[in-house]
């Protein structure tokens, strides 16, 4: 429809920047996967993410740390701040929603601190740290071009999708979210594989927080704020169920692809931004009220 409305939409060149747009929300839309497969939710992801890329930009920009070190310290405190989540949802039993709307708030304030409310600039990266933006680097393709950013997507979602579907862990991620009472029942111990579900979704969204680095060349405070709204957007569009127990990673790249071609085709169709917001707004609500009708469908 949007190559009829614009010829200019069905080009290499456009579908190319349409997978560059959403190429850090796909990578913590994994994340926020994982946690809905619990049958839970994460408002913290995008926090979690831009504090993340500070720690990894600001340690090896002003301090001169090597990068590997750098982003070593930024995925293992990424990886703790996820954990903080699955350990007041498990052994406080505070549901999810309420601790991540918590400890948004929290790592939002822990991320202005740190950064003094002051971006990080791309000459300041590209002189002290320029491998920090390796994920930005373009790859050529004909006409068309992306990023080792798109690259690091498809095989992150391969290497969750692999845990997911082919380990027992995986299977128990899948057994909790469907029934944890029965999962308990099962001899699945609930409380520490929810709180490896939550450590390893901060983990994917401090690899996010470094491929951001390289996708915008900078690390800015106020960047990607709605990373976790857009995240739940994807997933709940992807077919992942909200109840918990179904869905997987391949519909939630796929969902943020469908929303990403929703921006970039009303745009080039000359449609106000809110009526951008309206069409994914529609889009999200569709999905929910069709996942309802399905799980009732199946009863």
């Amino acid at each position: 429809v949007f190559g009829i409305i614009n010829p200019n939409f069905i080009t290499p060149n456009t579908l190319s920047v349409v997978m560059k747009q959403v190429t850090v929300v796909g990578i913590v839309a994994l994340a926020q996967t994982l946690i809905i497969l619990t049958a839970g939710i994460d408002l913290s992801v995008s926090a979690i993410l831009v504090l993340s890329s500070f720690i990894m930009g600001k340690i090896a920009v002003d301090s001169g740390v090597p990068v590997p070190v750098s982003v070593a310290l930024g995925l293992t405190i990424a990886t703790m701040m996820g954990a903080v989540n699955g350990v007041l949802v498990t052994k406080v039993k505070l549901p999810p929603f309420i601790v991540t709307l918590g400890t948004l708030q929290i790592f939002t304030a822990l991320k202005l601190w740190y950064s003094k409310s002051q971006s990080l600039r791309s000459a300041d990266v590209q002189e002290h740290a320029p491998s920090l933006l390796w994920f930005g680097k373009p790859i050529t393709m004909g006409s068309a071009t992306i990023i080792y950013g798109v690259v690091a997507l498809i095989l992150a979602a391969i290497l969750v999708s692999y845990i997911l579907r082919q380990t027992a862990w995986g299977r128990h991620v899948y057994a909790i979210g469907d029934d944890p009472e029965a999962a308990a029942l099962s001899g699945i111990n609930v409380d520490r594989t929810l709180i490896q579900v939550y450590a390893f979704a901060g983990l994917i969204c401090g690899f996010a927080g470094w491929v951001s680095i390289g996708r915008v060349g900078s690390v800015s405070p106020i960047g990607f704020e709605t990373a976790n709204l857009d995240s739940i957007t994807a997933v709940v569009i992807g077919g992942t169920s909200l109840f918990g127990g179904r869905g997987g990673v391949a519909g939630s790249v796929l969902g943020a692809i469908i929303v990403g071609v929703f921006n970039t085709g009303l745009v080039l169709a000359r449609v106000d931004n809110y009526w951008q917001q309206f069409a994914v707004g529609c889009l999200v609500i569709i999905a929910v009220a069709l996942d309802q009708w399905i799980r009732r469908a199946t009863k």
